[in-house]
C-alpha cells in the first residue's frame, strides 16, 4: 500500500487543471447530439467549468436500454474542446474504448463502477494504457468492497499511470432508499486514509439519483474534504435520454456551486487547535470506554457459548435476536440515533458474538473427533 501511494500524484501535481477546490467535472450523462454537447459545453465554460464529461458508451443493466451513441459522439466532444478550451473526459470499459477515446483527443478517462468491480476488465484496460501518459479516474465498485476499489487502482498504477483519481459514486443496495446509491462515506474515507495522495472526487448525481438532494450531498463531500465533484449537467434535463431525474442545467449547477460552503481544513488558530484537541481527547476517552464495555459484553457471550455447548443449545436464537433489536431501536430513538445506525451497529456486534460462540462449539467438536480417533 505504501508503494502504491508513492506512485500516485496529488491533484496539484497533475498540472492540467486548476488546483482550486472543488475541481468540478460536469456535462450530460450521455452524449445525444452534436448540438446538445456543444451548447452544454458553452454554457458550462461560460460559468467557469473547465472539464466536460459525457458518456459515449453507457453500460446498462437491461438489454434494449439506451447504451450510448458510441464512437460517433467522440467528434462532438473533440469539437466542444476546440471551441471552448475545456478538457474532455468519458468512460471507458474495454480496450477498444481506450483506443477510440485516445484517437479523438480525450484528455481524461474514467472507469465506471461495473468495470472497477471486474478484475478481468480492469486488467484489459490497464494493458491498453501501458506507455500512455493520461489521467485516469476510477469509480468505486458497485458493491461496498474497499479492497476491490484499491485493486482496481493498483492495476492502473502498475500500467504506469501516476495521475489517478478515485470517484466516490455510492454503492448499490437492494430495496428502496433515500439515495439511488448508498454513500457509505466511511469507505471513501478509508480509501483516503490508505492512499492519502489520491485525489478524491464525489459523484453526487449517482448517489442521489434526483436533483433535490444534490446540494446536500455535495456539501457533505466538501465537509469531508473531497477534492472535487462530478455532476451531470444537461441543457434540458427533463428530456435527457438517460438518468433525466438526476441531471441539472448549467445554470442550476452554477447556483449549486455558489451555495456550497468551503470550510477551512488547515489554517486554524492556536486557540482553535487547542479546543479541537480537547474535544478529540474526550472522543478518545469515550472510545476506550466503548472498547472496555464491548470487551465485558463479549466475556458474557463466551459464558453463554459455553452454556449452550454444555446443554446442546443452538447458537442462533431468533426470538432473542428480535427482542434485542426491538429494544435497542426503541432506546436509540430516545437517544436520537437513526434506525440505520443501530441496525449496522448491533448486526456487527451480533456477528462477532456468533463468531465467538461458533469457535467454542468448534472446540467441542475437535475434542470429540480426537476421542473418536483414539
Amino acid at each position: 500500500m505504501k508503494d502504491l501511494n508513492a506512485k500516485l500524484l496529488s491533484l496539484k501535481e497533475w498540472k492540467i487543471v486548476s488546483d482550486e477546490r472543488p475541481l468540478v467535472i460536469a456535462g450530460p450523462c450521455s452524449a445525444e447530439s452534436e448540438l446538445q454537447i456543444l451548447e452544454t459545453a458553452k454554457q458550462l465554460s461560460a460559468n467557469g467549468i473547465k472539464i466536460l464529461r459525457a458518456g459515449i458508451w453507457k453500460p446498462r443493466t437491461r438489454p434494449g436500454s439506451f447504451e450510448g451513441v458510441g464512437s460517433v459522439g467522440l467528434p462532438w466532444m473533440k469539437k466542444a474542446k476546440e471551441e471552448t478550451g475545456m478538457l474532455i473526459t468519458t468512460e471507458v470499459a474495454s480496450e477498444k474504448h481506450v483506443y477510440e477515446a485516445l484517437k479523438f483527443g480525450v484528455d481524461i478517462l474514467w472507469i465506471g463502477a461495473r468495470s472497477s468491480a471486474n478484475p478481468f476488465v480492469m486488467q484489459e484496460i490497464a494493458d491498453a494504457l501501458k506507455g500512455i501518459d493520461i489521467p485516469v479516474m476510477i469509480k468505486n465498485p458497485v458493491n461496498p468492497d474497499l479492497d476491490l476499489w484499491v485493486g482496481a487502482i493498483e492495476r492502473i498504477a502498475e500500467a504506469g499511470i501516476s495521475r489517478i483519481a478515485a470517484i466516490h459514486r455510492g454503492f448499490s443496495t437492494y430495496g428502496k432508499s433515500h439515495y439511488r446509491n448508498i454513500p457509505q462515506w466511511q469507505i471513501a474515507i478509508d480509501l483516503k486514509t490508505k492512499l492519502p495522495n489520491i485525489p478524491l472526487i464525489n459523484d453526487p448525481s449517482h448517489i442521489c439519483g434526483r436533483r433535490d438532494i444534490l446540494l446536500d450531498v455535495s456539501q457533505k463531500a466538501m465537509d469531508l474534504n473531497f477534492d472535487g465533484l462530478m455532476i451531470e449537467s444537461h441543457i434540458n434535463p427533463d428530456v435527457a435520454w438517460s438518468d433525466a431525474k438526476q441531471q441539472i442545467t448549467p445554470a442550476q449547477l452554477d447556483d449549486l456551486l455558489k451555495k456550497l460552503e468551503l470550510r477551512d481544513t488547515k489554517n486554524h488558530s492556536l486557540e482553535e487547535q487547542e479546543q479541537l484537541s480537547k474535544y478529540r481527547h474526550q472522543i478518545d476517552r469515550y472510545d476506550e470506554i466503548l472498547m472496555d464495555i464491548l470487551s465485558d459484553r463479549m466475556k458474557v457471550v463466551k459464558q453463554i457459548g459455553a452454556f449452550k455447548k454444555a446443554n446442546n443449545i443452538t447458537i442462533l436464537q431468533e426470538t432473542r435476536w428480535k427482542e434485542i433489536m426491538e429494544k435497542n431501536q426503541k432506546i436509540a430513538h430516545e437517544r436520537g440515533f437513526t434506525d440505520t445506525f443501530v441496525d449496522r451497529l448491533f448486526k456487527a456486534i451480533h456477528q462477532e458474538s456468533i463468531n465467538i460462540q461458533t469457535a467454542i462449539m468448534k472446540e467441542e467438536k475437535e475434542v470429540e473427533d480426537l476421542i473418536k480417533k483414539r
